[in-house]
């Protein structure tokens, strides 16, 4: 009878995690195509100085490159993206029922996770996260920053790996999870608070309107909670993110400006003291809202519609 309940509790446990799986895959592609017009204004404020503001930035790259350059190096993380996101969900409801049934084991014998324990499966997510995003973003923020034209550094993304592999003795690993580190650090800041904050206005107004079930929670909360929550993950993780992409888009060899993560920080500090670590903030809480509140709507609604 036991191992019965066991077999019965992990083909649940396994799909529900297909559940989430799915869910954030479908999250993942709205995600991008929401955002990616935004993210390479950021990136182009985060690793260049050609630009008085966002406005310009936007303005400077549709007059000179035209619309499409808005979505230049979507291939990759439309590929890629999807997965992530994927990732996030999935690695997110394994550790939630992870710890969940660690407190029903408890003196409490109550599932409801703490808010702390919140974040620390949001972290949890992240770190798995950051295997597949840090080479993602990496392609993707080259592909970005790159000058237009005749001046192209890369013909796309496969272009782009064989060069990274090139530059590192011939390890496309090594190229492709240059700045990972500092990677993971952002993930998982990025990630704790982004689960955290949704859970919480989740929770909140389930127990504020005396709702019986989440489900319950309208679907136009469910995208306001899930766009507070995108500025939530970036006001906590935005240094990290720069001194990211900063690493990101540094030379090879001799042209190499960080030695590592901790030599980017000083050097930014240096250069331009706490200023430094927030360029390009503005775009970037202006893309939060409508990327996170459309991923977190969608997943929602995939979750209700498969359950």
């Amino acid at each position: 009878m036991g191992d019965a309940a066991q077999d019965l509790d992990a083909k649940g446990g396994a799909l529900d995690t297909a559940k989430d799986l799915f869910a954030g895959a479908a999250g993942g592609i709205a995600q991008v195509l929401i955002g990616q017009p935004f993210d390479i204004v950021k990136v182009r404020l985060q690793t260049s100085t050609a630009y008085t503001s966002a406005l310009d930035a936007a303005t400077t790259i549709y007059a000179k490159e035209g619309p499409l350059a808005f979505y230049k190096g979507t291939l990759t993380p439309l590929l890629g993206i999807g997965a992530c996101v994927s990732i996030q969900f999935g690695a997110f409801g394994f550790a939630r029922r992870y710890f969940e049934n660690a407190n029903l084991s408890s003196s409490s014998r109550s599932k409801d996770l703490s808010y702390g324990q919140y974040y620390a499966a949001g972290a949890f997510a992240g770190v798995a996260n950051s295997v597949i995003s840090g080479p993602i973003e990496h392609v993707r923020i080259r592909l970005q920053a790159q000058p237009h034209g005749a001046n192209r550094l890369y013909t796309g993304p496969l272009d782009c790996v064989r060069k990274l592999g090139a530059a590192h003795n011939g390890s496309i690993l090594r190229g492709l999870y240059r700045g990972e580190a500092v990677t993971i650090i952002r993930e998982a800041t990025a990630y704790g608070a982004w689960f955290l904050a949704f859970e919480y206005l989740m929770n909140a107004d389930v127990s504020r309107n005396k709702l019986r079930s989440r489900a319950e929670v309208p679907a136009y909360k469910v995208a306001l909670y899930g766009g507070l929550a995108g500025e939530a993950l970036w006001l906590a993780s935005y240094p990290f993110d720069v001194v990211k992409s900063k690493m990101q888009t540094d030379g090879f060899g001799a042209q190499t400006k960080y030695k590592s993560m901790r030599d980017c920080f000083g050097q930014v500090w240096r250069a331009e003291g706490a200023r430094g670590f927030w360029k390009g903030i503005g775009p970037t809480l202006l893309r939060a809202m409508p990327v996170s509140a459309g991923t977190f709507a969608v997943v929602e609604a995939t979750m209700r519609a498969i359950s």
